[in-house]
């Protein structure tokens, strides 16, 4: 049993993938922090791009 519990202490199989986890958490969390930053300016230029184009956005072509 002690070296059933050893084994699994200094197993690192696995950790990998945890780290691989911990690493796209964090790009997350930035994706999420820049478009909340740059929210605004955002919906202004899809607004731009949704009013030059003229169609699209529940308008329709006349």
């Amino acid at each position: 049993m002690l070296t059933l519990l050893k084994k699994l202490w200094t197993e690192e199989e696995g950790q990998g993938l945890t780290e691989y986890g911990l690493i796209l958490g964090l790009l997350a969390v930035g994706v999420v922090a820049i478009l909340v930053t740059m929210g605004g300016s955002l919906t202004t230029i899809f607004q731009e791009i949704s009013d030059k184009l003229g169609v699209g956005a529940g308008k329709v072509p006349q």
